[in-house]
């Protein structure tokens, strides 16, 4: 009986220390889909560039931005038509109950049939000419905001990436301290059976297993909804995995760092242009006390004729039109103009003072996110290397498997924090590239 149980004892050890070695050795290996998962969980896999590129495509948010363009651009030719000549023709057809006779002479048929074409051609009308430079400047506007709502719309995407690619080391994690549980287990649960192990050692270890099977369950659903939330943002109609890893650009000097953001980020640029735009309309103000001039030509057919119009004949105008008096609507106006100029600068003006905070936040976020990885993988080094001196102390009998559980908790803690503070230091890149306009 007793060389039974040493038998079982030494498989059971071999067994656990074979599992334990296998579960340290992949414990830097690239997460990959497991069995697990099922055909519930299954996506196909792109890398972020392509994310980016299908999410500039198809993304609602880019998609609507891109319509505001078409539509700014129609309202430009929509302003210059007013500038541009107009051609209308006319025909008129005219019944009366009887011929007009005056002193035995015809003067206005029953039937009458006339027609014209009108020409009006605009000449001087400067309001007209800064309604269409206005409406070319809000167009500018348009694509330097739908540039904005790229990149906004790109962090969004490369966070989503991210936290799929945190998700899933998190599921590995929590599978490799579930397979280390069920080991522990196994070695426990056979020295109870071969009568050298105890009740509460093997209650204990299968108590961890279902614990972790628990975690590992609610990881796969945190995946899943991480995938699902990339799919949503892409535009794809299903949920979307990613690869293992992602490159992402190394920071700049902090000085060129600083410049980049008041220069290059969209978000400025777009703030800039509209800041453009309302001190284009406000200085164009005076264009409402100028008069203006238009032009009319009109060619006409009359049949039959009468005594004040032959059959053919052309009559040219120029009206002149002289603004007086509008009962204070150009002042008004004026007033409007101002505030809407002065609310365009305090904007302009904040966004580049968040602008420098975002670059000075982001490179103290890098530092510290990276400090505190470095941190997060030292204690989950230890930690293994606890765990492993902790199940050789059980193993030897000097200790309970208390301290194993307590060590497999540690180690399965100080792996998920270093999943968790290896993407705060993605994040942390991803924030000052795209606050020093380098993203994307």
């Amino acid at each position: 009986m007793r060389r039974r149980s040493r038998g079982a004892h030494a498989i059971a050890v071999a067994g656990f220390m074979t599992a334990l070695a296998v579960v340290t050795t992949e414990n830097h290996a690239q997460p990959a889909t497991s069995p697990r998962e099922g055909a519930s969980l299954a996506a196909p896999r792109v890398s972020l560039a392509e994310a980016l590129r299908r999410a500039e495509t198809r993304n609602v948010t880019i998609a609507v931005a891109v319509e505001e363009i078409q539509r700014a651009e129609a309202l430009v030719r929509e302003a210059r038509a007013t500038s541009l000549p107009t051609l209308t023709a006319n025909g008129i057809y005219t019944r009366l109950d009887a011929d007009r006779v005056f002193q035995g002479r015809q003067i206005a048929a029953r039937d009458q049939l006339s027609a014209n074409l009108a020409l009006s051609v605009p000449l001087v009308v400067p309001q007209r000419w800064a309604n269409w430079s206005h409406a070319a400047s809000n167009a500018k506007t348009a694509r330097a905001a739908a540039e904005d709502i790229r990149r906004q719309v790109a962090v969004a995407v490369a966070r989503a990436y991210l936290a799929v690619i945190s998700q899933k080391r998190v599921v590995d994690v929590g599978e490799r301290a579930l397979a280390t549980a069920k080991a522990h287990y196994d070695y426990a649960h056979t020295r109870f059976a071969g009568g050298i192990g105890n009740r509460v050692d093997d209650v204990r270890a299968e108590q961890v297993v279902a614990t972790d099977q628990a975690q590992v369950e609610a990881g796969y659903a945190g995946l899943a909804r991480a995938r699902e939330a990339l799919g949503v943002l892409v535009g794809e109609q299903g949920p979307l995995d990613t690869e293992d890893d992602v490159a992402l650009a190394g920071p700049a000097e902090f000085d060129s760092a600083m410049r980049a953001a008041t220069t290059q980020r969209r978000d400025v640029i777009a703030s800039r242009a509209r800041l453009d735009a309302a001190e284009q309309v406000k200085k164009d103000s005076y264009t409402d006390y100028l008069p203006f001039l238009v032009g009319t030509f009109q060619p006409f057919y009359q049949n039959p004729p009468t005594l004040v119009l032959p059959t053919t004949g052309w009559q040219a105008q120029l009206l002149l039109t002289i603004p007086i008096y509008d009962g204070g609507l150009r002042y008004g106006l004026a007033a409007e103009r101002e505030a809407l100029s002065n609310e365009a600068r305090s904007q302009y003006e904040a966004l580049l003072r968040q602008a420098r905070s975002d670059v000075r936040l982001a490179f103290e976020s890098v530092k510290r996110a990276e400090a505190a990885l470095a941190a997060a993988t030292n204690a989950a080094r230890l930690a293994r290397s606890a765990l492993e001196l902790a199940t050789l102390a059980y193993q030897a009998g000097a200790t309970t498997n208390i301290e194993v559980i307590d060590a497999e908790r540690r180690a399965r803690d100080a792996e998920t924090a270093a999943a968790v503070a290896e993407d705060s230091a993605r994040q942390a890149r991803v924030d000052l590239l795209a606050a020093t306009g380098r993203f994307p």
